[in-house]
């Protein structure tokens, strides 16, 4: 049995899109990939918007924490197989992995900072959400 490739989602705060990124990989291909994310600058916190339009497609982000990409760095961290920058400012300022990780750059809009009304920020949230599902879907096929 093959092991599954660990991909961390990364960008700059990890408490959007990371996050989004996560709980899409984890439940649309978590037969094959083990889900994790990343931020080069951490928030500390999941954004309640994207907790709430992940809950509306049935996936539970809210125990997900926010994390430090240093955490998948050795010596102490585990790093993973591919790292997927989601935005471009957390690529440029992403320490180095070693030479086996795998770089893939797959920037997305920030729904942090849209404005508008409370239907015009969720209507964000769900647009970044659904490219983000819909590349993932592209990239590794759609199993769920």
């Amino acid at each position: 049995m093959s092991q599954r490739k660990r991909i961390l989602f990364l960008c700059t705060g990890n408490s959007c899109r990371s996050q989004m990124a996560e709980g899409l990989l984890r439940t649309d291909h978590g037969d094959r990939c083990e889900a994790l994310s990343a931020g080069a600058k951490p928030a500390g916190y999941v954004h309640p918007r994207a907790v709430m339009v992940m809950a509306e497609l049935g996936i539970d982000i809210s125990p997900q924490l926010s994390k430090s990409i240093y955490e998948f760095l050795p010596p102490k961290g585990n790093p993973p197989d591919v790292v997927i920058g989601v935005c471009s400012t957390a690529d440029e300022n992403c320490p180095t992995f070693p030479a086996a990780v795998e770089r893939w750059h797959w920037p997305f809009d920030d729904p942090f900072h849209a404005t508008g009304s409370e239907e015009e920020l969720m209507s964000e949230f769900r647009r970044v959400r659904d490219e983000i599902r819909a590349r993932l879907d592209q990239e590794f096929g759609r199993t769920a």
